[in-house]
């Protein structure tokens, strides 16, 4: 064997080699190209899936939200027209104070609070209505005035006792029947 013979032959092999070497590392650049095409759509499929979430819950907390605005937005009008009902109710009341079936009305109020506190009661009211109070309760009239709309306000003989039937007090105990009607 000759010296060319060798070299040649380890050139051979050499180049048999390299050759060898590219094509498994070609092998391998286009296994790896191909895992990170894979794990790179797999990343983009995960981010969609993550965005379509966030963005599903985050829909769903503005319209809650819109909701929950909405539904106060119906309570304070409810509550304005209710005051404003309230307001045109007391109007109402005092304008009654004035006609002529009040002091009917306030003969009524007495004869109930009689039935409940029993006799020696003591009556009070408005001002205005004092001398009205006078003529229809007599000696259990006391002229001391209450702050109220119209009505009475009665006590029992021995001051243990209280009955308030003042428009105030009435319309205070129906507030809840005039929410019902007006609502």
């Amino acid at each position: 064997m000759s010296l060319d013979r060798l070299v040649e032959e380890i050139r051979a092999r050499g180049q048999a080699e390299l050759a060898a070497i590219a094509a498994s590392t070609k092998t391998e650049t286009d296994r790896i190209a191909a895992e990170s095409a894979r794990r790179i759509a797999e990343i983009g499929s995960e981010a969609e899936r993550v965005a379509t979430q966030e963005a599903t819950r985050e829909r769903a907390l503005r319209i809650a939200a819109a909701k929950l605005r909405a539904r106060q937005k119906v309570y304070e009008a409810r509550e304005t027209r209710l005051k404003q009902s309230l307001a045109e109710t007391r109007s109402l009341l005092a304008e009654f104070t004035r006609s002529p079936q009040y002091p009917a009305v306030l003969t009524r109020m007495l004869r109930t609070a009689q039935s409940e506190l029993g006799a020696g009661l003591r009556v009070r009211g408005r001002a205005e209505d004092a001398a009205t109070l006078a003529q229809i309760a007599g000696a259990a009239f006391e002229p001391t005035p209450v702050p109220i709309l119209g009505g009475i306000w009665a006590s029992s003989a021995d001051g243990r006792r209280d009955l308030n039937l003042s428009f105030n007090e009435l319309l205070r105990l129906r507030e809840d029947r005039v929410r019902e009607i007006l609502g």
